[in-house]
């Protein structure tokens, strides 16, 4: 096999590759023998139809054709590594002769367009000047936090009046386009609280004002999925209406509620987990800004062949409109931009990757997606992205280079402390795991406690309803995980 390399663009390069015919052999007999398994010709046991024979009655050009499949990826990949080129996507592979024209010892060339990296001339990163939002916690903060743990304890009620903000509905829904009934936006006996935010656009208006036994429409047009940009019709029925009692702040509550003796010593931990979030968010906002001010600096190509497939795939399902379409472009555009100035940037610093900083990494994300870290990785390893987060664990840490080189100050004026951010983002991973362990005990309780949730629904016409410890706990479990039921129309 011959090969040359032609640098077309900064993104792209040719690779002109010549197959001899002791190069397609291996090829040719394998293409023979699944051609062969596959036809019936009378005279002839299945798989035992001779090469020349194959040739009269389909042609030369077919049996070339079904060879290059295999040969044609394997000769690009020995002359990506023979020249040290790194391929970025899908080759375009351009051959120009004609098949049926090509005998027994003549080659076949043909040409790979391939998109590569461009290259960087980094500038000064070093010691780069930003500034972030104060870190401080005002006593709102802590109060709505404080708010918000009240309302997984709280009583709930059956009332008979409007629905408003705070109160839980239960409602039966049904999504219908042209007619037709939408199954993914139609389910019975779903439940939620108003105001929240939980469901999709126009839901938390429908019923707000609503009573038990009212019916409410309105349309919702989806920008993604096997629905997107066309209208759907929602038709909700209410079944009931709930109001939410919150328990008192007071030291019973921070027993009940926590580790803690009283509601100061509560205050004082809600106080403390907002101000590392806060110091978290500085690191985040100095992170991006960084990156910002890196990439506004340099003009790096994108390579268009990536950046179609990219989008291409997106697509695929033919969802989305022109001006979305458009948005998709640009953010991918700014995404490999910046992955290609951190790859810059790791190479430079010589950066590598340790088994720790994987492991590390997959302790922090498997929470997130509500998995162990073993079903982590096994969803990285069927989704063969396992390369793709090495990758990214590698960008982090190219940015963590620029950052604590940095010199970040707040809007104060004041230095914010690295270390002390380092920290917080510890604490916050911690924080991360003990709530997925929280989220998985309160599903558990709440399949314990579903029979009791059903008869305490048959007895709602019958007045207010005593509810026990058990019946609270799985009411605020149902409210927390409100957008994970497949039956739900969420945003």
């Amino acid at each position: 096999m011959k090969s040359t390399t032609e640098t077309v663009s900064p993104t792209r390069v040719n690779i002109s590759i010549e197959l001899e015919p002791a190069d397609l052999k291996p090829a040719l007999e394998t293409a023979y023998r699944q051609i062969a398994q596959q036809v019936n010709i009378p005279g002839f046991r299945k798989g035992k139809v001779p090469a020349k024979l194959l040739e009269q009655r389909f042609g030369r050009g077919v049996v070339l054709q079904e060879a290059l499949q295999d040969a044609v990826p394997r000769a690009i990949t020995e002359a990506l590594d023979e020249h040290g080129v790194e391929a970025l996507g899908t080759p375009n592979v351009v051959i120009d002769q004609d098949l049926s024209e090509v005998g027994d010892s003549d080659s076949i060339a043909f040409v790979a367009e391939v998109d590569v990296r461009p290259e960087i001339d980094l500038p000064d990163y070093r010691g780069m000047a930003v500034q972030v939002a104060d870190a401080e916690v005002a006593e709102d903060d802590v109060e709505a936090q404080l708010t918000e743990l009240r309302g997984r304890f709280a009583k709930v009620t059956p009332v008979e009046r409007a629905v408003a903000d705070g109160d839980v509905v239960v409602v039966d829904v049904k999504g219908t386009a042209d007619d037709d009934e939408v199954e993914e936006y139609s389910g019975a006996g779903m439940s939620f609280e108003v105001g929240a935010g939980n469901m999709i656009a126009g839901f938390d208006d429908a019923v707000r004002g609503a009573a038990e036994g009212d019916v409410v429409e309105f349309a919702h047009v989806p920008t993604e999925g096997d629905y997107a940009d066309r209208e759907i019709t929602l038709s909700v029925t209410v079944k009931g209406v709930r109001e939410r009692e919150l328990p008192e702040a007071d030291d019973d509550f921070a027993l009940m509620a926590s580790e803690f003796d009283t509601i100061d010593e509560l205050r004082d931990d809600l106080r403390l987990r907002l101000q590392r979030s806060k110091l978290v968010d500085q690191g985040i906002e100095a992170r991006d800004k960084l990156a910002e001010a890196l990439l506004d600096d340099l003009e790096i190509p994108v390579p268009e062949q990536l950046l179609a497939q990219l989008v291409d795939q997106h697509f695929s399902d033919g969802h989305g409109d022109e001006a979305h379409r458009e948005e998709f472009v640009a953010e991918t555009e700014q995404t490999l931009r910046s992955q290609f100035l951190l790859d810059a940037i790791a190479e430079a610093e010589g950066v590598e990757v340790a088994q720790d900083d994987i492991s590390s990494w997959i302790m922090q994300q498997a929470p997130r997606y509500g998995m162990s870290p073993d079903q982590f990785v096994q969803a990285l390893l069927q989704a063969d992205q396992l390369t793709a987060a090495i990758g990214d664990v590698r960008r982090a840490k190219a940015l963590s280079v620029v950052l604590e080189a940095a010199e970040i100050t707040d809007a104060s004026g004041r230095p914010v402390d690295l270390t002390a951010l380092d920290e917080a983002a510890d604490d916050e991973e911690l924080a991360d795991e003990e709530l997925a362990d929280e989220e998985l005990a309160d599903e558990e309780l709440a399949d314990e406690e579903l029979a009791d949730e059903e008869l305490a629904d048959e007895e709602l016409e019958e007045g207010i309803i005593e509810v026990t410890d058990a019946e609270v706990a799985a009411e605020a479990a149902e409210l927390s995980h409100a957008d994970e039921s497949d039956e739900s129309p969420r945003a």
